[in-house]
């Protein structure tokens, strides 16, 4: 008989911490696990302009890991982070796991720049980063949509997966996001 109330308690006690949590008022304020598994608030990248890409190993658009690398090399020097997020809602087209996935991305296309756990971006199970990114321009349609956040931790622009990191509308927003 005790243990009813006990539930409920415990119950109600979850749904009030839930309630009392704020939604997140800038990207700094969220957190994400790294390919390793180990969490890292994205508060350390406060003062840096970050460009999050939703990205997989199957995709046509998987070469452009080289020119985000390209984009990470050139512009981190002045204060540009490349953060890759695995999703695998396009296609299936990012069936690995952690360690699969560094390896593809460090062998294949010498990726330097944060890669992160796999992650929804749409939908039910969307996480907090991407409700976050997606919440004022959209969820991504595809694999490698690029959000650009500025410096203070809000939403810039977004590009589609189309828009290759070499473009000059995506470096020109860089540059501009960098002054």
């Amino acid at each position: 008989m005790r243990i009813l109330p006990l539930f409920l308690a415990s119950t109600l006690c979850l749904a009030a911490s839930a309630a009392d949590r704020k939604p997140a008022m800038t990207f700094h304020d969220l957190s994400a696990n790294r390919l390793d598994g180990k969490p890292e608030s994205l508060g350390i990248y406060k003062g840096k302009v970050v460009l999050a890409v939703n990205v997989a190993s199957e995709c046509g658009y998987t070469p452009q890991y080289e020119g985000l690398q390209k984009l990470f090399a050139e512009y981190r020097d002045r204060g540009l982070v490349v953060l890759g997020f695995p999703c695998n809602q396009f296609g299936g087209q990012e069936p690995g796991g952690g360690e699969q996935i560094a390896a593809f991305c460090s062998t294949k296309f010498h990726v330097t720049f944060p890669m992160f756990e796999k992650l929804d971006v749409k939908g039910e199970g969307q996480s907090p980063v991407y409700a976050f990114l997606a919440k004022r321009l959209g969820v991504p349609a595809w694999n490698f949509h690029k959000y650009l956040v500025g410096k203070d931790g809000k939403v810039i622009a977004a590009f589609p997966s189309d828009v290759a990191p070499e473009s000059k509308e995506l470096r020109g927003a860089i540059e501009a996001a960098l002054k």
